[in-house]
């Protein structure tokens, strides 16, 4: 049986991972292995952690940086670290970040949090059990809390 791996933080507003193992759970039977730390850029060493001291096969990397310039350059300096794990371990991490100021509102932010923790969460069962819904999708705008762009008009 597969095994998700689900690293979150204590800093986002919104409970994530409860989000991410909810929607999981919803769709298919697999094990879970989560782990919860302080901020995002202590993500990497979490989820890196996860694929090797846990054999997960996939980990959703859940957190939400702040509003402010320090707070965006924290969120790159986290993304690069879980790109590093991933081409260190060979294993997919989907970072789902969700900036405080991506909202117009907290009820906007709230629902952002939740929708876009949902459809990431959809993204690692397709990469895990049916790749080629991917394949089908390609080019066609999706987007992961908001309302999809779709494709281009040629």
């Amino acid at each position: 049986m597969p095994t998700i791996g689900i690293a979150d933080t204590t800093f986002a507003r919104y409970n994530m991972g409860r989000a991410a193992i909810d929607e999981i759970q919803k769709n298919v039977s697999v094990k879970i292995k989560r782990v919860t730390v302080p901020g995002i850029k202590d993500l990497p060493v979490a989820a890196k952690k996860l694929i090797e001291e846990e054999g997960c096969d996939i980990v959703m990397a859940l957190g939400m940086p702040g509003a402010k310039e320090q707070d965006k350059i924290c969120a790159h300096e986290a993304s690069q670290g879980l790109i590093l794990a991933q081409l260190m371990t060979n294993t997919h991490i989907i970072e789902v970040f969700v900036h405080e100021n991506e909202g117009k509102d907290e009820k906007e932010l709230a629902f952002l949090m939740d929708r876009r923790t949902r459809e990431h969460a959809l993204n690692v069962i397709k990469l895990l059990f049916k790749p080629e819904k991917l394949i089908r999708e390609a080019g066609t705008g999706q987007r992961q809390g908001f309302e999809d762009a779709g494709p281009l008009r040629t």
